[in-house]
């Protein structure tokens, strides 16, 4: 046998490749960890999100009285996966693995690591087409107590402890070209090594290549992530059941997340599926203080705002805020261009406006009960006020002349080919006030109107969510807001197929020796287990059941 760098090989110190890591340590395996940004990026993505997490029959949902299953949410991930392809068959394997492990050891394995959660649910992707349908039936959208950073850190500090005890080799700066194969197997990997970067977290680093550098091992992972900051790539794989791909994106995700490993494992014989299946979001703004390019943020709404097309049509049921993202974005591609508007108010936004993301979150993120309170108490919270008062997506008027002038000089000053259809503000009016008399009493045909009473019988929606229900156009609810909402750009559902093991398999279905893949890379397990569509929370994880798995299958 020829002799090894290390027992095996992780590339990409994501959440996914920390958790892989992880557990080669715990196995008491060596392992170089490869990354080509810098000792700043650990963990990746994940970092930067709001650390949702899926759960099911959960203690935080049961004291909510909230009532759950495993049956329950399979029936929801099948009706919103919608897995019609034979390439699914692995991926339905995965999908049905993760359901039960989100509703069995997930919570006690991340909570004997330090993890702890925020104790009020959200509900997420509400649906709204039937029992059988897309959608979470009911809340299962558990908030990391530190967000992002608090989903990583336990991962961190156990692969941190395996640099002091000799098991783990940090090579940062290592960009990965090719993977070696001796035989027909995965016997290492090949690359550049980058010259140093200060360059913060999150930021365009130097792809200035200094030198090269070869590892081998018995086997190697991959966790390399997705192609959302790649707009061309995601353009390329824009699938044509969704319209044409938009002209204009903002990036949910640092520029560096762009594909190239899942690009190398193919070369090396591993096969991709479900390329075309893609999760983006519609309710995307820019980022006024951008720590990327193009860097968006997306909104994380409640069910009251009113939801217009760039023509001012209001769109169709169910899509409401956070009911259906995929459905919205296909409906919206299909309207000739590449933004809408949400309609609202000061007590809308102040009850039901959160920003996606650990640094939109200060309270959440840096532990602090008193800042959480105050955020369910006070007034509209400082990071959605920090966009009011600068972010140029926001406009703010004390009449629906004013605001309507306000969004027809934003899309004619932003558009690109010129052709940004003009808003009527008699037309507008209309609607506003059509959907205010629906909800001056208790009786209604207006389905949205229906859905905000419904969410407010959640204690969860009550508190913190949903405000209750009045008219926009009431003047002691005022000022009015438009808010304009871009695409933007997040996941990749598809990816290398892979087994249970996380071994990646070739096109005849038998894995190529020494090579596994989880995390995004992976499509989060088996090439794509959400199928079409995400129920929200599943993305991290993803990186932890396929990162796990992975990590114990290449101690092997």
């Amino acid at each position: 046998m020829q002799p090894t760098d290390a027992d095996v090989i992780v590339v990409g110190a994501g959440l996914a490749g920390l958790v892989a890591t992880a557990e080669l340590v715990d196995a008491g395996r060596s392992v170089i960890l490869v990354e080509q940004e810098g000792a700043q990026s650990i963990g990746g993505q994940a970092w930067w999100s709001f650390g949702g997490l899926f759960l099911v029959d959960s203690p935080e949902q049961r004291r909510l009285r909230v009532k759950d299953s495993v049956d329950l949410a399979w029936q929801d991930w099948l009706g919103t996966a919608g897995f019609d392809r034979a390439e699914d068959f692995w991926p339905r394997q995965w999908a049905e693995a993760y359901v039960h492990f989100a509703a069995g050891e997930k919570r006690a394995w991340l909570q004997q690591m330090g993890h702890r959660l925020f104790p009020v649910v959200g509900w997420a992707e509400r649906g709204g087409y039937g029992a059988n349908g897309p959608g979470n039936s009911v809340p299962r959208f558990h908030i990391t107590w530190g967000t992002g950073p608090g989903i990583t850190a336990p991962f961190e500090a156990k692969v941190r402890d395996g640099v002091e005890r000799g098991l783990v080799r940090f090579a940062f700066r290592h960009r990965l070209d090719d993977l070696v194969l001796t035989g027909g197997a995965v016997t290492g990997v090949r690359g550049s090594i980058l010259e140093p970067t200060t360059a913060p977290r999150g930021t365009a680093s130097s792809r200035t290549v200094v030198g090269g550098f070869e590892f081998s091992a018995s086997a190697v992972v991959l966790t390399t992530g997705g192609i959302g900051g790649d707009h061309d790539a995601v353009r390329a794989a824009w699938p044509r059941r969704m319209g044409p791909a938009p002209v204009n994106m903002l990036s949910g995700v640092p520029e560096y997340v762009d594909g190239r490993g899942i690009g190398i494992a193919s070369a090396a014989g591993g096969r991709v599926i479900n390329p075309d299946r893609m999760w983006h979001y519609v309710e995307g703004i820019r980022n006024w203080d951008p720590v990327w390019k193009n860097h968006g943020i997306r909104i994380l709404p409640g069910p009251s705002s009113l939801w217009l097309d760039a023509a001012g049509n209001r769109l169709p049921v169910p899509l409401f805020p956070g009911f259906d993202t995929l459905g919205t974005l296909e409906h919206l591609r299909r309207s000739g261009q590449d933004y809408s508007w949400f309609l609202l108010n000061k007590a809308i936004i102040r009850k039901e406006f959160a920003l996606s993301g650990s640094e939109q979150n200060p309270d959440l993120t840096g532990k602090s009960v008193r800042d959480v309170l105050k955020r369910a108490t006070a007034g509209v919270p400082a990071p959605v006020q920090a966009f009011l008062d600068h972010g140029e997506d926001f406009i703010t008027a004390d009449s629906v002349e004013e605001l309507v002038a306000g969004m027809n000089l934003l899309a004619k000053r932003s558009s690109v080919r010129g052709d940004a259809p003009e808003l009527s503000a008699e037309a507008v009016r209309h609607e506003l006030e059509a959907r205010d008399r629906e909800i001056r009493n208790p009786f209604t045909k207006d389905s949205q109107v229906t859905a905000i009473r419904g969410a407010r019988t959640y204690l969860g929606d009550r508190l913190i969510r949903t405000a209750a229900p009045h008219p926009i156009l009431d003047p002691k609810a005022g000022p009015l807001i438009a808010v304009r909402l871009s695409v933007l750009t997040r996941k990749t559902l598809g990816g290398l197929e892979t087994d249970l093991q996380s071994r990646v398999l070739a096109d005849d279905g038998v894995p190529v020796p020494g090579l596994f893949a989880a995390g995004e890379a992976a499509g989060f397990g088996g090439g794509g287990m959400h199928g079409y569509r995400s129920l929200e929370g599943t993305f991290l994880g993803g990186c932890l059941f396929s990162g796990r798995a992975a990590g114990r299958a290449s101690a092997g």
